[in-house]
């Protein structure tokens, strides 16, 4: 995958281009990296590429035209899907990441002050997308957050193959707990059944534990679902239980 990001601050991405899963996965290959700095594509000696808003009102509009020419520039290296992180946008999930990376290439611009130019949003961006209903400084954190979600998901990334499959929302489930040495540690034991050998029992308790967090953390990811029968029994356990449980 070629990811290119359309910012005032490329250097911020070091942070997901030097460390980490993928900043060993970008050494190997398997992903490569660009930032253009829209200020090269502004047409005065400052290198002003914002401006104040038709009709006033606090903060400053990054202009369309440098943003135009930076993400033309982008496209003439590497032509991919265009995204542009927003409040504004549809919600990042983890089927969107999944959409994401089944990409060739994606263009990340990120914005800064009070946003972008709208007709720039019109006429250039793809797709908006937001991580969730707060706002930020800028659009180098969300776009780092897209990354790793998106780049998690492609094959080799991540060590053992299995990882991503086993995270949170991969099955529109909330993961399960885990655990590591020591077996115990102040008070608290490590299940029995993580440290019985017999795999299967040990599938279906973390099954289990994935629909109870679910169940209690996320109910809204269980309506709607379609259960498979192993699910749907290991649910109606779960809730007889709850209703068990003295009020």
């Amino acid at each position: 995958m070629y990811i290119q990001a359309v910012t005032l601050f490329g250097e911020m991405f070091r942070s997901i281009t030097d460390y980490g899963v993928t900043g060993r996965a970008l050494q190997r290959g398997l992903w490569h990296f660009n930032s253009i700095n829209p200020r090269q594509f502004a047409d005065n000696k400052l290198g002003y590429i914002d401006d104040r808003p038709f009709g006033g009102g606090p903060g400053m509009i990054m202009m369309a035209e440098p943003l135009q020419s930076a993400i033309d520039a982008a496209k003439a290296q590497h032509n991919g899907k265009v995204v542009y992180l927003s409040p504004q946008g549809s919600p990042l999930t983890h089927q969107k990441a999944a959409e994401l990376a089944k990409l060739d290439s994606l263009i990340l611009v990120c914005g800064r002050y009070e946003g972008i130019d709208e007709r720039l949003l019109s006429s250039a961006i793809d797709e908006e997308i937001s991580i969730g209903d707060f706002v930020v400084s800028g659009g180098e954190l969300p776009a780092m957050m897209l990354m790793d979600a998106v780049l998690r998901l492609i094959p080799g990334v991540l060590g053992d193959a299995d990882s991503a499959g086993q995270d949170s929302f991969a099955n529109d489930l909330l993961d399960c707990p885990h655990y590591t040495r020591p077996i115990k540690f102040q008070g608290m034991t490590v299940p029995a059944v993580l440290r019985s050998g017999n795999h299967a029992l040990i599938a279906e308790w973390r099954l289990e534990q994935a629909l109870r967090r679910t169940l209690q953390r996320r109910p809204d990811l269980l309506a709607g679902r379609a259960l498979t029968p192993e699910e749907s029994r290991l649910l109606q356990k779960i809730q007889q239980e709850e209703r068990d449980i003295p009020s």
